[in-house]
């Protein structure tokens, strides 16, 4: 009687809950371990591109988030005054890259992912510890406070400060600060309408969204020492951004300060030699955390998850196919960050007249960026989404 191989997914998050998933229908028996009392995210909103949708196919829920898209019409880049730097639209975006962008809550796809799996494969409050990563003659093992467990496969989720990176790879400096924190709020904001743009200023910039249950995603950025928290951080986001254009002012104005998320941003500046020893791999955050200014952490995440899945038996097959693809995208989500988050006012004046000249040109900076990013495709064929099928022939 062939026996039944085991995972260990240390972390619930958006990557550890789709490896869980993936894993799980690919016949493993799988045991999540989230050391928060519940799998609610902390965070605001994820932008799932294409590649990512078709990653989520191979798991069968593709289709049902791409039902809710909200991105409808005109969108683009824009000056703190409102002036267009670049246009585009959800139609093109969809036209170029074979599927449409989604905003959604960060809760509702983990609530999605989580529905995936056995109620008895997620353990909630586990505190977790890798404590042996094996090899191809003894299994793993994972510590708990009641006790340990032994696996085929431990993953890796656990974020960017990931405590199962610094088991595998001590010697790795971890993550830098990337020079810039972020807020977010969801919040419902009647009356407004708006085209859904991203506004870049002098060390700022500002992200207004729709989503489709009716509630605004809005989020900024700004060069900031590390570690700073103001007091009231609405009262912070009026300062830096209440004389920008409509709707941010709308959105200011409807927004409380409980609202408000503010997280300094870091990223993994030297890439890890490997994302696996042993029987432990790394995903997500954990394996190649990277700034949010190409919106692809959890896409990246998403996409690990699935090619784990595909190479669960040969890790080197999995480090082999995620960590060039990933180092790369981390690199040019750098780029992108000083790009957008400059401050000199010459600098400013040459890219915003760029940009405008590109944008003429042909398909707007924010597809272009996209290039060789959205189009990916998983190596395992979808179980869903007769669209990616049809694209496929």
């Amino acid at each position: 009687m062939t026996r039944t191989r085991t995972a260990v997914v240390i972390g619930g998050g958006i990557g550890g809950l789709t490896a869980a998933a993936a894993l799980h229908l690919s016949g493993l028996r799988v045991t999540v371990l989230e050391r928060a009392p519940s799998l609610r995210p902390v965070g605001a909103a994820i932008s799932l591109s294409p590649n990512a949708l078709r990653a989520l196919d191979v798991i069968g829920l593709g289709d049902e988030i791409r039902a809710l898209a909200a991105w409808q019409g005109d969108g683009g880049l824009r000056t703190p005054g409102g002036r267009w730097l670049s246009r585009s639209s959800a139609e093109a975006a969809e036209a170029r890259f074979g599927g449409p962008l989604v905003l959604l809550h960060r809760s509702t796809l983990v609530e999605r992912l989580a529905a995936l799996l056995p109620p008895e494969a997620v353990r909630t409050a586990a505190d977790a510890v890798l404590t042996d990563p094996g090899d191809r003659d003894r299994p793993a093992r994972v510590r708990l406070p009641d006790g340990e467990l032994e696996a085929d496969l431990v993953v890796g989720a656990d974020g960017i400060h990931s405590a199962v990176r610094r088991t595998l790879f001590p010697r790795h400096p971890g993550t830098v600060y990337s020079g810039f924190t972020t807020w977010r709020v969801v919040i419902p904001v009647p009356g407004v309408e708006f085209a859904s743009h991203e506004t870049w200023g002098p060390g700022r910039l500002w992200g207004t969204h729709p989503l489709k249950d009716g509630r605004v995603y809005a989020y900024a950025a700004a060069v900031t020492p590390a570690g700073g928290h103001a007091a009231d951080e609405r009262a912070e986001l009026l300062h830096r951004y209440g004389d920008w254009h409509d709707p941010i002012p709308a959105v200011l104005a409807a927004a409380r300060p409980e609202d408000v998320l503010r997280h300094d941003v870091h990223h993994i500046a030297e890439p890890l030699p490997s994302y696996h020893l042993g029987r432990a791999v790394l995903l997500g955050d954990a394996a190649h955390a990277m700034p949010p200014t190409l919106g692809q952490g959890g896409n990246q995440a998403i996409e690990d998850a699935v090619v784990l899945a595909h190479h669960s038996q040969d890790l080197a097959a999995y480090t082999a196919a995620r960590l060039p693809r990933t180092t790369a995208v981390a690199r040019q989500a750098v780029r992108v960050a000083r790009l957008n988050m400059m401050g000199s006012r010459t600098g400013i004046a040459v890219r915003d007249a760029a940009l405008l000249a590109l944008s003429k040109a042909g398909p707007a900076l924010f597809l272009r960026g996209f290039d060789g990013i959205a189009d990916w495709r998983p190596p395992q064929p979808p179980y869903a989404s007769r669209r990616t099928q049809v694209g496929e022939r």
